[in-house]
């Protein structure tokens, strides 16, 4: 993980201190905004490797920045929020974020979570089966490319979106349960909400059923989990 790109996005000066004193020693190189616009000026010069983005902002807040964010990429995004609804998660993981940490928060669980997202999304070179296409019906999923078209269409998938759906598809029919799904996309599953599951499954539906009300293809198997009907 050395060398990676981090860039806070915090109004509160001790926090952002604090944080970027945990992340420089664990050898990344670390930028701070303390707010929004600031945030976006960088942003518009530079996408860094992960993005620590604070929810409540002056300015612009954070779901807008992660809502401006996702239509120009799909860097990681850990959101941090002094708030403990359950909605505000929800949202932020609807947006497209990729984890979420509840203020107070412990310095090094965050430097662990942001190890978490990075190993995530820098997956080793895969072999050459997995490079090929894979394709479903309509649905094609291009693992070089990390892409998905649907009809010819390409689809905005977040990361995780991406990891998830790829897994169901390639394994069509196979009952995954969300610990299980936890365990193989998001790795370190003791950091995750479980109902992270049921927000990507839905937001995936909306993007690939021609009715997310009435799926056919993203089926849940109630009281065991999910899984692909091609």
């Amino acid at each position: 993980m050395k060398n990676k790109s981090i860039l806070i996005v915090e109004d509160e000066p001790n926090i952002a201190e604090v944080v970027s004193l945990y992340l420089v020693r664990a050898d990344f190189q670390v930028r701070v905004a303390k707010d929004g616009v600031a945030a976006m000026e960088i942003l518009e010069k530079q996408i860094p490797d992960l993005l620590i983005l604070d929810i409540m902002l002056p300015e612009v807040d954070g779901f807008a920045i992660t809502r401006w964010l996702r239509e120009r990429s799909q860097v990681p995004i850990i959101m941090l929020t002094a708030r403990r609804d359950e909605i505000d998660r929800i949202t932020g993981l609807e947006l497209g974020a990729d984890d979420y940490v509840v203020k107070p928060f412990s310095p090094q669980e965050l430097v662990s979570r942001v190890r978490a997202v990075l190993r995530r999304t820098n997956q080793q070179s895969p072999s050459e089966k997995e490079t090929q296409p894979i394709t479903s019906g309509d649905l094609t999923i291009s693992p070089m490319a990390r892409t998905v078209t649907l009809k010819d269409e390409l689809l905005s998938l977040t990361a995780k979106e991406f990891d998830l759906l790829t897994l169901l598809v390639t394994h069509p029919r196979q009952v995954f349960t969300r610990d299980q799904l936890l365990e193989r996309v998001w790795g370190e599953s003791e950091y995750i909400d479980p109902s992270t599951v049921t927000v990507h499954i839905r937001r995936l539906r909306e993007k690939i059923e021609q009715d997310p009300s009435s799926p056919v293809h993203l089926l849940t198997v109630w009281g065991v989990g999910y899984k692909y009907e091609s």
